[in-house]
């Protein structure tokens, strides 16, 4: 039996219109150009996530030729489409989980955990990510549960281990996403105000840091 540990996929979740933002969060870059969805994708690739999964639905054809031109070929990125984005995140979420257990198909590939983050917290960084899949005190696995908190506020990334998936998308709906859940079953919180702010822009005036 190899001792090799099972690989962790990410998921970004990027399929909202940004409503109360004025356009869809996919598209949008912070005020040095850089683009939240690239930065998202690319803090759970260097943070150690393969493949990431990034889940789109308003401006899908927009959004995938903004990664095509941000990832070479050779990226571990897959696009999926939640056709259902418009009745809130548990649309996203669910097509996410589904993708991740879809990889069941390439054994070699089967995660046993997703991190999970949003492409509206510009501030992050692969050093969040690193520290929430850190086989500290405790290696992640099928049941593990974890979610990054900054100043004592719930945010992002969030890691959900295999055995949870399918209670997760049951359990989720409209625009409530994976917190009762998580709150439900014992989430384990990682403090990481070290690393960042955390904070998610929801409308254009909201500081980003």
């Amino acid at each position: 039996m190899s001792n090799v540990p099972a690989p962790i996929a990410g998921i970004v979740l990027a399929a909202g219109g940004g409503t109360r933002f004025g356009r869809p969060k996919a598209l949008v870059e912070s005020a040095e150009g850089t683009s939240w969805l690239a930065n998202a994708v690319r803090s759970l690739l260097a943070g150690g996530c393969s493949p990431v999964i990034v889940v789109l639905g308003a401006a899908t054809d927009e959004a995938e030729a903004l990664l095509e031109r941000s990832f070479t070929r050779g990226a571990s990125v897959r696009v999926v489409r939640a056709e259902d984005w418009q009745t809130g995140m548990a649309a996203s979420l669910r097509r996410g989980l589904a993708a991740a257990s879809a990889l069941d198909a390439t054994p070699a590939s089967a995660p046993d955990a997703v991190a999970i983050v949003t492409v509206d917290v510009p501030s992050l960084g692969p050093a969040e990510v690193r520290r929430l899949i850190a086989p500290d005190p405790d290696a992640v696995g099928r049941e593990t549960l974890r979610q990054a908190v900054f100043s004592g506020r719930p945010g992002h990334p969030v890691v959900i281990g295999r055995d949870h998936w399918q209670a997760l998308a049951d359990s989720v709906t409209g625009d409530v996403g994976a917190r009762p859940y998580l709150v439900a079953h014992g989430v384990r919180l990682v403090d990481c105000s070290d690393l960042g702010s955390g904070v998610d822009v929801d409308a254009p005036g909201d500081p980003a840091v």
